[in-house]
């Protein structure tokens, strides 16, 4: 007798910019010390510097060096710096020359620093196809 909840989102995944002279992008850091399991969702920037297993929402990602993640990502501005496997959605990707990224990488602009290591497809993708993002595509095994 589990909650069964819906597979689609009530609203688009990506959400429109925060408005200029905002007070600033609230920050979630997640420390080495933590290891999570499900799916989370910030309004700012995620810091990750520990494990987590799911799906993550976010203005900006930072996977920071040591961090770990697994599962798809849905974000304006991603930076890698530690490891991936699963997709990556984002208009803008950075990966940082300590990067290991196993998966897909949905981008409208790439930055790869010499040193990364990518074992990943990278479709470009326009901006409007994120705009308009409401549910993932399955992913092919």
């Amino acid at each position: 007798m589990g909650t069964v909840m819906s597979a689609a989102p009530s609203r688009r995944l990506l959400r429109p910019p925060r408005a200029e002279g905002s007070s600033g992008t609230p920050l979630s850091h997640l420390s080495k010390a933590i290891t999570i399991s499900g799916d989370l969702e910030s309004d700012g920037e995620l810091q990750i510097y520990g494990n987590v297993r799911g799906q993550v929402c976010a203005d900006r990602l930072v996977v920071g060096v040591g961090g770990y993640l697994e599962g798809d990502v849905i974000a304006r501005d991603v930076l890698i710096e530690g490891r991936l496997e699963g997709r990556i959605f984002a208009l803008n990707v950075t990966l940082d020359s300590g990067a290991e990224v196993n998966g897909r990488i949905f981008h409208n602009t790439i930055t790869v620093a010499k040193g990364a290591r990518i074992d990943a497809r990278m479709p470009w993708r326009p901006p409007s196809y994120f705009e308009t993002l409401e549910t993932l595509p399955e992913a092919r095994q």
